[in-house]
């Protein structure tokens, strides 16, 4: 294995991570779950990385929390007591993790167990990937480069008329370029915008660099109500009820993009649109997805002003300063930017995912408003999935 591991604590990961997970606990601990590695970037050679990549996974399974971890974990106001005892407990458990070669030739990764105790795998899998992968195709880049593309981002922010308005949270951790370069762009991010930014989705560094940790929930919750729901048609009302009842007014911002923002809306009805702080966009055009909350809000007497929209898409600073000039007026507006933030280094990063496709032995899928982005092989569940949800 190349130097050291490149996950060397269980915090090292983002927070939505373990707010589900205390969710997973206290409703659905028995849910059995399988997830599927893919990476979208074509060429890209990972098998012969599989060895290392296997290497970098067991020396993840031997982590544990520390007694300092475990003392700022329980200082999260939302964090229960038995959900910290848990974690004291925890470790993940390589017996879940299947490394083989797909059909296609291609690297395969499948985590296949109890949810409770594999879904902390996605995110730092998916960090080993992309570190494993740089190291062997880029090596050491370009420095100089990669601090000139860093300090243009914020050189932009802080010369822009909109400057004051803008709200950034540091989304970057599974398709980082290495776990040196995040903490680098965090500690130059607090420097040089320390008002723009809100904080970062990374619990360790957080901690260590003394930032807030950000983070509701991902797809995979949503996807999970699928199977776990009591029908089909209701499984979102169901799982923002669930976390409505896990976080009684906390952690308030939905993903509205599992089954497409049409569907989301049909579900988001005045009710939850009350409980709710906000929501977040991950796929399709984000200001057609906002003209669309802004209308819903309004259609049913909510002022826009009074909510928040989170864009989390593929995000750069002039994307997001597009959309700060066209809706900071009617709405409250943060920005979650990732790859382009940990990974703009003068190499292509790769693209890759990591997605819950079976629940308690049904298949589960996210039908994305952008093309291409669906995981899932079993052709007439989605079908099926489309039919329920009206989707065309």
């Amino acid at each position: 294995m190349n130097d050291k591991p490149i996950i060397r604590s269980l915090l090292d990961t983002d927070l939505y991570k373990l707010t589900m997970m205390q969710t997973v606990l206290h409703h659905f601990p028995a849910a059995e779950v399988e997830y599927m590695f893919k990476c979208r970037t074509e060429g890209a050679e990972l098998m012969p990385l599989a060895v290392e990549i296997r290497d970098q996974i067991k020396a993840l399974c031997q982590l544990k929390f520390t007694e300092n971890e475990m003392h700022y974990l329980s200082g999260i106001y939302y964090f229960k007591p038995d959900f910290v005892q848990f974690l004291k407990l925890f470790r993940l458990n390589e017996n879940y993790v299947r490394i083989g070669q797909s059909e296609d030739g291609q690297l395969e990764i499948k985590v296949v167990g109890p949810w409770l105790h594999t879904i902390l795998f996605e995110v730092p899998i998916l960090a080993i990937v992309e570190e494993v992968f740089a190291r062997h195709h880029h090596g050491d880049v370009d420095e100089k480069e990669a601090q000139r593309r860093l300090k243009a981002k914020t050189d932009m922010i802080n010369s822009h008329p909109l400057k004051d308005k803008l709200k950034i949270m540091e989304f970057g951790t599974r398709r980082r370029f290495s776990r040196a370069w995040q903490k680098r762009v965090l500690n130059h991010l607090g420097r040089s915008i320390p008002e723009n930014l809100v904080g970062t989705s990374n619990v360790y560094f957080a901690r260590e660099l003394n930032m807030l940790p950000l983070g509701t929930m991902a797809h995979e919750y949503l996807q999970a109500f699928q199977a776990l729901g009591p029908r089909l048609v209701d499984s979102q009302k169901a799982a923002l009820e669930t976390w409505v009842q896990e976080y009684r007014g906390d952690l308030g911002i939905a993903l509205t993009d599992v089954v497409g923002v049409d569907a989301f809306i049909r579900d988001f009805d005045r009710y939850f649109a009350k409980l709710f702080d906000g929501v977040r966009h991950d796929s399709g055009c984000p200001f057609e997805w906002a003209r669309k909350m802004i209308t819903h809000y309004e259609a049913i007497g909510i002022v826009p002003k009074t909510k928040t929209l989170v864009f989390s898409d593929g995000l750069d600073v002039p994307l997001a300063f597009e959309l700060l000039e066209e809706f900071h007026e009617i709405t409250n507006l943060s920005f979650g930017i990732g790859t382009n933030l940990t990974n703009d280094v003068g190499v292509k990063p790769l693209s890759i995912v990591m997605k819950m496709v079976r629940c308690n032995g049904q298949p589960v899928a996210k039908i994305s408003d952008s093309p291409g982005k669906t995981m899932c092989k079993d052709e007439a569940y989605l079908s099926y999935l489309k039919q329920v949800f009206r989707i065309a």
